[in-house]
């Protein structure tokens, strides 16, 4: 089992900037690939950013590709995303999740999530 936590949501300016964090505990941290996915509402789940389990290799949706940056401190236990440049349609709430997967896109081949953090961008 990997229990994973959010932290760093909240209320920000467009323009502005945010980073999250989401801690794990439980299972050998640097055995997972990591992703962020968010959820808007009344819209579907979409994957956002992900790493693989050494760090290398990070993966963006379009969305997010030149504003969002996807790190994670295996010593630590814990992956980071630094969110720039914020847009109103970056609110969501931000969700992380672990896969036995190098990396994937497709929330379904992610085995444990958090309970997610709020982002609001405010125009």
């Amino acid at each position: 089992q990997v229990q994973l936590v959010e932290s760093g949501g909240g209320l920000v300016q467009a323009g502005g900037s945010l980073r999250l964090s989401c801690a794990a505990s439980g299972r050998t941290f640097s055995s997972y690939g990591m992703g962020w996915f968010r959820q808007a509402p009344g819209k579907e789940r979409e994957f956002v950013a992900a790493v693989s389990w050494s760090g290398g290799r990070p993966y963006y949706a379009d969305s997010a590709k030149g504003r969002f940056t996807i790190s994670r401190d295996n010593a630590k236990n814990t992956v980071y995303l630094q969110m720039n440049s914020l847009k109103p349609e970056d609110t969501a709430v931000y969700y992380c999740a672990a896969t036995l997967r190098s990396w994937s896109t497709a929330s379904r081949d992610y085995d444990y999530w958090g309970q997610g953090t709020q982002v609001t961008v405010s125009s």
